[in-house]
């Protein structure tokens, strides 16, 4: 029987999961469009922009005491047009007015709560508002009440204007400022080794990670100082990494039933999390727990890296090769709900020795371990490991293996009986530029596990993309659902799609992905280049750009579109034997050398970047017949090797179309077979090493 609803806004019409959570609000949505900024011009309104993704919790709070409220509603739709925006579909536009909003109150999030002039300029604005006064916040009815009053009076809605106007201007200033000129500053190893020990400082001895609460996974962090292990055998590097990586596993951060890791968590401790789960985040901490493991060949890491591969391929896996976007926090408005344990029902689940020592391993209470923040709280228990196997062994006088099995066979248990729960709501939405996230993820778990399956999802992906993400001129799409793409691609997108082919080439050696991704490289030069800044833009001239258009060079959630774009000018440059590509890499960091020096932790990516540069890559060519099982055994001894900079070629003289590859890739010139046998070109800065022709000499070269 089809659902009947009182009210239908705007928003009926979109695709985006979570523009349509909000259509039938009696506020009446619009979405971001040329119709909805001309009414406001025309009726000489201010537009109340939200803008909010489908798995934030207090965006679904937010909407539940305000905007299903009929009294709230009837005042927007009074004296605003309103306008809701997916964040996660349009960065543009959340990126200008989360500038705006840490301009005027010095803080930012989600849900992101702004109020615009009919020209777009932004004079007001904040995040979570309450429906009513509470102390030290406004209520929401009283601020929409007092800025409609204003507004409509003459000489203040021209303060609001010229308010506005000067706001602007401050955004664009700030904008602006964030490419500080363009000098030859020298990028070397100081720059590197003081931002180890600016990470050193920060570092959470006891608990790992950096900074105080929240703690967010920090994989940009890890990748550096991984890189920095390797070219400097500096033991802190990497024991800040593996503290990192162990403390997570062991906290509320990680799902230890299911795999895969929930956002950040609330505390210093990593157990309280925010409990969405997030495509980003999993595929960035798959490549980490995958590295760790190459660096140190611990189970812990291959284990958790393998868990969250699961993951995504079990519930996070579209039908046609794309990858959804997340799953939410809260079922029935309750966060969290779907993962806690009441102490009961393991032990209905299990049988009593299992949960005895599920319960000890998982520091499981009658009580609850949950800090109580609501009332549906109390009782329930978060899962993280605070037992260790050699005490329980000696306290249930069983072998190590032994409860090893019967942890796992009660992890079994229990997820068949959570997975009956009510599920939190799914984004299906497929986004371009995280989908590549995982497919470089899913590339590296295949190089290092030789898992076939790992190829196949990475694979399968990619072509999803370029059969649906793309139009017949090759233009890029940044989102896919229900068989419509939209939005043309940012620079984030592109940047991450030619890594992830990059990295597609270096797992399959099929040549088709590194030449697509050379043919991308040169449109995301084509559309975001800007020769007077020498940096990327995020949006190009096919983008409404309110305001300002941004450059984005350091890293949030995920490493940044700039950073991102400078690594793939590098790889492809070195590759491809282009000039222009290295060139124009080395503008960029040159410029911002000040910047990643005061704050390094915010410009990690970069940062890599930089040891690219200073620590030059390894150039490694291949060249034998695919299928050849010496061929083979010569690809597994390179991939078992941790090497941070690696580009790789590889040319099968017996393939038909190994004539186009040789000319086109220069790298590969004047490299053969020798005697008949594969043959592996170790290289570095163009200069090879004696060509070997056995895996034992190819281990001795690196």
């Amino acid at each position: 029987m089809t659902k009947t609803h009182k009210y239908t806004n705007h928003l009926i019409n979109e695709t985006s999961p979570y523009l349509l959570q909000h259509a039938h609000n009696p506020v009446d949505w619009n979405p971001w469009s040329k119709k909805s900024i001309s009414q406001a011009k025309k009726e000489n309104k201010p537009i109340f922009l939200s803008i909010g993704y489908s798995s934030c919790h207090w965006c679904h709070v937010m909407e539940r005491e305000s905007f299903q409220n009929h009294e709230i509603a009837e005042i927007l739709n009074k004296n605003f047009v309103s306008i809701k925006v997916d964040r996660e579909e349009r960065p543009d536009i959340d990126e200008v007015y989360m500038s705006a909003v840490m301009a005027l109150s010095g803080r930012g999030g989600w849900p992101l709560t702004v109020f615009l002039t009919p020209n777009l300029k932004p004079f007001f604005g904040g995040t979570y508002f309450p429906p009513e006064d509470t102390p030290g916040m406004p209520g929401f009815k009283r601020l929409i009440t007092r800025i409609s009053e204003i507004w409509k009076q003459p000489n203040e809605r021209e303060k609001i204007i010229i308010d506005s106007e000067r706001l602007s201007r401050e955004i664009k200033k700030r904008s602006s400022s964030v490419v500080p000129g363009h000098g030859h500053q020298i990028l070397d190893k100081e720059l590197l080794n003081n931002s180890v020990f600016e990470l050193k400082k920060s570092f959470d001895q006891q608990r790992g990670g950096f900074g105080n609460a929240p703690k967010f996974p920090p994989c940009q962090a890890i990748f550096f100082l991984l890189q920095d292990y390797y070219h400097n055998n500096r033991h802190e590097s990497l024991e800040m990494v593996t503290s990192t990586l162990e403390h997570m596993y062991s906290g509320g951060i990680s799902d230890h039933l299911a795999g895969g890791f929930h956002r950040y968590s609330t505390d210093s401790k990593w157990l309280v999390p925010h409990f969405e789960k997030m495509l980003y985040d999993n595929a960035q901490l798959a490549s980490v727990y995958t590295l760790a493991y190459l660096v140190t060949g611990k189970n812990l890491y291959s284990n958790t890296a393998k868990k969250t591969f699961d993951y995504v391929m079990t519930y996070m896996t579209d039908g046609s090769g794309g990858f959804y976007s997340a799953e939410d926090a809260d079922v029935e408005g309750k966060e969290g709900l779907f993962y806690l344990w009441k102490q009961g029902e393991i032990y209905q689940i299990l049988n009593e020795q299992e949960a005895d020592i599920f319960s000890h391993y998982y520091n499981i209470k009658k009580e609850g371990n949950f800090p109580y923040q609501e009332s549906y709280h109390k009782g329930m228990n978060i899962l993280h490991i605070t037992g260790d196997l050699s005490l329980l062994s000696q306290k249930y006088r069983i072998k190590e293996d032994r409860l090893q099995d019967i942890l796992d066979t009660a992890r079994s248990k229990l997820l068949k009986s959570r997975d009956k729960r009510t599920r939190p709501f799914l984004d299906d939405k497929i986004i371009t530029s995280w989908n590549s996230l995982m497919i470089s993820s899913f590339s590296l778990g295949y190089q290092v596990f030789e898992e076939n399956l790992y190829l196949s999802h990475a694979q399968n992906a990619a072509d999803f993309i370029i059969h649906n993400l793309q139009d017949k001129d090759k233009r890029l799409f940044r989102v896919y659902r229900s068989g419509k793409r939209k939005y043309y691609a940012y620079l984030e997108d592109y940047a991450f799609f030619i890594r992830a082919l990059i990295d597609l080439y270096e797992s399959d050696f099929n040549e088709k992905w590194i030449f697509h991704a050379e043919s991308l490289t040169q449109d995301m030069i084509k559309y975001f280049w800007d020769d007077k800044k020498r940096h990327f833009f995020n949006t190009t001239s096919s983008h409404e750009n309110p305001i300002v258009k941004t450059i984005s060079l350091n890293d949030s959630a995920v490493p940044s579109p700039s950073g991102v774009s400078v690594e793939v000018l590098i790889r492809m440059g070195r590759l491809f034997q282009k000039n222009d590509y290295m060139k124009k890499a080395k503008q960029i960091l040159q410029s911002i050398k000040n910047h990643m020096s005061d704050h390094p932790r915010a410009y990690m990516k970069m940062l890599l970047n930089v040891g690219r540069l200073v620590y030059p890559d390894k150039e490694v060519a291949i060249i034998g017949k695919k299928n050849s099982e010496q061929t083979k055994r010569m690809i597994r001894t390179l991939r078992k090797h941790f090497i941070p900079n690696l580009i790789l070629a590889f040319l099968d003289p017996e393939d038909k179309h190994a004539q186009k590859i040789h000319s086109k890739i220069p790298f590969l010139k004047n490299k053969n077979l020798i005697n008949g046998k594969p043959t592996v070109y170790v290289c570095q800065d163009y200069t090879c090493k004696t060509p070997v022709t056995s895996s034992e000499h190819l281990a001795e070269q690196l």
